[in-house]
């Protein structure tokens, strides 16, 4: 299987999803927007991976290569990819799908627990995650649920935390892919926000406590890709 990852700072990468990846034998190829960058045709892969950032998904004028994304992402989902958004990736995504993007009602930063919704129970690609896990956050922003999609999971600091659409394309605003080094990298790049106050900003001592479970962390996002790209697989969408 071909992976294809769009980044978008680059103390954001793919972390534990490139792990499996590398395990699985698959190919990866990147297109880093903060450097010269180059998009791939459609063909060259199976799996379209959109990573996080700092940015918004309406701040085009200060990120002129957004618009360039924002169109490979539509052009992707027509041609009929499987796709994987994570945080700022699963806002590109919603409103690729025409949902909204906006502030979310609070400003989630730190690990906190997502919970499954009923469907995401009974998901055979979701179905296998545990009910409630813990997941880093770091986002200020939400998308609304798009037309047509699953809502797969909630957290008490925002609703919609997971989307499914045509069972190929999701969204998750957590992370979950994320290990203690990319926990680092994101609190040097970004702790100016830690200093706000919030019900759910926890701050850079507590985030960096050594109770925090990457590996049970990381081993949710395992069996959602085993999950997810099994039925990818079985319904001929990746190969």
């Amino acid at each position: 299987m071909k992976v294809h990852y769009l980044m978008h700072v680059p103390f954001e990468g793919p972390q534990a999803i490139s792990k499996w990846a590398q395990k699985k034998g698959c190919e990866e190829t990147y297109t880093k927007f903060y450097e010269d960058y180059n998009l791939p045709s459609t063909d060259e892969f199976d799996l379209l991976v959109i990573m996080g950032g700092p940015m918004g998904v309406y701040d085009d004028s200060e990120y002129p290569w957004l618009r360039d994304e924002k169109d490979f992402i539509k052009k992707s989902i027509d041609a009929g990819k499987a796709c994987l958004g994570v945080c700022l990736g699963a806002q590109l995504l919603a409103q690729a799908l025409g949902a909204k993007v906006h502030k979310n009602l609070y400003k989630e930063i730190g690990f906190f627990p997502v919970s499954l919704t009923p469907i995401g129970w009974n998901s055979p690609i979701f179905g296998r995650m545990p009910a409630t896990f813990d997941a880093l956050h770091w986002h200020g922003d939400t998308f609304d649920m798009p037309e047509g999609a699953l809502h797969i999971a909630s957290s008490s600091g925002c609703a919609n935390q997971a989307f499914v659409f045509d069972n190929r394309i999701v969204g998750f605003q957590f992370h979950i892919e994320s290990t203690r080094e990319g926990l680092e990298n994101l609190i040097k790049n970004c702790g100016d926000e830690l200093l706000e106050e919030g019900e759910y900003i926890q701050r850079p001592e507590v985030l960096l406590e050594d109770s925090h479970d990457f590996e049970a962390m990381n081993n949710t996002l395992y069996i959602f890709l085993d999950d997810f790209t099994a039925y990818l697989k079985k319904e001929g969408i990746v190969t």
